[in-house]
């Protein structure tokens, strides 16, 4: 079954990679060592009767989740540096104000280099799946070595 990506379905595919990212366990971050068994420490008479906030866990993701986090990761090689940051700020839910404060560009600009590299992305996607496509890419990659 052959899938038509579209620019909506590449955004959606980056954001569940972000998410998928950002749940993954952080293994390996302090040494083992560095642990103890120990009850945190109770400073407050309402932390002792369990007064204090809820803590929300998120389970962890799906092997098939990280499956799809990983060939989105393999997208990202296909943009250049400017593009990546882009998408990915984009990816985990940046307000388009920070991402202009921090690229410099105005709104319209912003959006419209983040909808060319998302563009980008879509075009190689199908044409993979086009072997018509892909012999022509190859002969201009060939062509362009030649000179």
């Amino acid at each position: 079954m052959e899938v038509e990506w579209t620019l909506k379905m590449v955004a959606d595919r980056m954001e569940e990679a972000a998410s998928t990212l950002r749940r993954l366990p952080m293994a390996g971050v302090k040494p083992r060592e560095y642990g103890n068994s120990w009850p945190s420490v109770i400073h407050d008479a309402k932390e002792a009767y369990g007064w204090n906030d809820a803590v929300v866990r998120i389970g962890q993701p799906s092997a098939e989740a990280i499956t799809r986090m990983d060939e989105v990761m393999e997208w990202l090689r296909w943009l250049n540096q400017e593009q990546v940051k882009l998408v990915w700020l984009r990816a985990t839910r940046i307000p388009w104000k920070l991402i202009e404060v921090r690229f410099a560009y105005d709104r319209s600009t912003a959006w419209r280099k983040w909808n060319i590299a998302l563009n980008c992305i879509a075009s190689r996607l199908k044409s993979r799946h086009n072997p018509m496509l892909q012999q022509k890419r190859t002969r201009q990659l060939q062509q362009n070595l030649l000179f």
